[in-house]
């Protein structure tokens, strides 16, 4: 009888339409993603997905109306490595709680960094970088969107690892601080791949190293930062569907199977790696532990950098 009801409960999910909250402003490559997998769903679900963009606080606002939202699938969250892993060190006080306020529901992309540097820096490689950085202790300056997010953590990662000395310049974006890179204000930035790579290719700044465990696909040339010297070194932005803690196993399976269906499916993937991110699609356990190894990593890092967002 029991799994009669399931049964009805999933068959009559959805029956209405969808919100769906991106923690960040319009027009990113997450909100763009999320608006893409919103129409194919639909597609699928005959009933409309609405995104809706609350951005503020680092994704924090979103994600909290997320939170106390009704668990019931109709109110659903792009997180990030931000909402999910970062924040929860990186700011004194959160308006939810990044584990028990939800339930991961699939891995959607992940987007790698690149280490880029101006062309005046004397360092074709990692190694060759490190040794020029501790001949020039305190003269390097890196740069990054803001403070806490994924280029700034690498930066600090890259520091403790190397035993090197840069100093930290938080932009308001990544695109103004790529400026000040090909103009020489400051020598380096972990950059998401994808928009650092027309700089690179026009000669503008030269890519050493991706910051991901492994090699990627949109520029397989590129070695890691981890085979390059520092072992260990992993540095990714990524981002996936979460709902409410306490909605139903059944809704959270069928998000699960409609969402990976269309990350699968090829003009989806195409369009994710045009905008630097490679589809994962991961089970909800496989998410869930993801996200408890990210948080411990950032919350070391964190804590050794003192980087604070209030």
């Amino acid at each position: 009888m029991l799994f009669a009801v399931g049964a009805a409960n999933a068959q009559a999910y959805p029956s209405k339409p969808i919100r769906f909250v991106v923690p960040y402003p319009a027009g990113g490559p997450l909100d763009t993603v999320a608006r893409l997998l919103a129409q194919k769903v639909s597609e699928s679900v005959k009933e409309p997905i609405v995104v809706d963009n609350k951005p503020g606080a680092g994704g924090n606002i979103g994600a909290d109306a997320v939170a106390k939202s009704p668990a019931d699938g109709y109110t659903i969250l792009m997180g990030a490595v931000a909402t999910h892993a970062i924040n929860p060190t990186l700011y004194s006080s959160m308006p939810y709680d990044a584990v028990r306020d939800f339930i991961p529901v699939t891995q959607i992309a992940s987007t790698p960094n690149v280490l880029v540097v101006n062309p005046s820096v004397p360092a074709g490689n990692v190694r060759e970088f490190i040794a020029y950085a501790k001949a020039n202790p305190g003269k390097l300056n890196f740069g990054s969107g803001s403070t806490g997010s994924a280029g700034h953590l690498a930066g600090e990662l890259f520091k403790t690892l190397a035993g090197i000395e840069m100093t930290h310049v938080p932009y308001k974006g990544a695109a103004p601080a790529m400026n000040d890179l090909i103009g020489g204000q400051i020598q380096l930035m972990f950059d998401n791949l994808a928009s650092a790579l027309g700089q690179v290719r026009a000669g503008r700044v030269r890519a050493l190293a991706v910051t991901t465990a492994a090699r990627t696909s949109l520029a397989p040339e590129l070695p890691t930062i981890a085979e390059s010297g520092l072992p260990g070194f992993d540095i990714n932005t990524w981002f996936g569907l979460f709902v409410p803690a306490n909605t139903p196993r059944e809704v959270v399976d069928r998000l699960h199977a409609e969402f990976t269906r269309a990350l699968a499916m090829p003009q989806v993937k195409e369009r994710l790696l045009a905008l630097g991110a490679e589809p994962v699609g991961s089970q909800p356990a496989e998410f869930a532990a993801y996200i408890r190894t990210e948080a411990e990593k950032y919350a070391r890092v964190i804590k050794a950098s003192g980087a604070r967002a209030d």
